[in-house]
């Protein structure tokens, strides 16, 4: 924990906002059907970081916790939630082995993956709540410097959520930039 912490605390630390101020495009474009399909208005966002989708959920009437494994990004986030006059109950927590003992109407996992986790997300989740997922694919680029167990493969969100009881409201892989992308919404059956 305390090697993954540093890691991020530095990446944090490093510029005024990692990933910027704004929510994530994805979740920006959803919101509107988000409010319209979240059972209620419990809300989770997996590896926060900095905190600008906790508190963009925040504003959109959202009760939500924030869980991020670096203090620097998470101070950060309580900053932001603050200049927003928003609230959002920031956790320090190492997301390897966490349990998630509480359900909730939306979970966010964007940029971050850890396939043993998403079990768990999915349990987690209110009958007809909402898990959005977001993070990079594979490519050659990435590859050539980093671990591939921390990217997805072509096609893989797709196949993980088909197994579970709910429906895939909206599925993309995008191979343009310098980050591909695969995402997902997905909603669990109520039954």
């Amino acid at each position: 924990m305390e090697a993954d912490r540093i890691k991020w605390n530095k990446r944090f630390a490093s510029e005024d906002s990692f990933l910027g101020t704004r929510p994530s495009p994805f979740l920006s474009r959803e919101i509107d059907r988000i409010k319209l399909l979240a059972p209620g208005a419990r809300a989770l966002d997996i590896a926060c970081g900095e905190g600008r989708n906790s508190v963009f959920l925040a504003q959109n009437g959202f009760q939500v916790t924030g869980l991020d494994i670096s203090d620097v990004g998470l101070s950060k986030g309580v900053k932001r939630a603050e200049a927003a006059g928003v609230q959002v109950d920031f956790k320090q927590v190492n997301l390897d082995g966490y349990c998630l003992a509480e359900t909730y109407d939306l979970i966010l996992n964007f940029n971050f993956l850890l396939r043993s986790l998403i079990p768990a997300e999915l349990q987690a989740l209110a009958p007809g709540g909402l898990l959005l997922f977001d993070t990079i694919l594979e490519s050659p680029q990435l590859l050539a410097s980093h671990n591939p167990d921390y990217f997805l493969r072509k096609g893989e969100l797709v196949r993980i959520f088909e197994a579970y009881p709910g429906d895939i409201l909206f599925a993309e892989e995008s191979f343009s930039g310098d980050m591909p992308t695969a995402r997902v919404l997905f909603r669990k059956s109520t039954e």
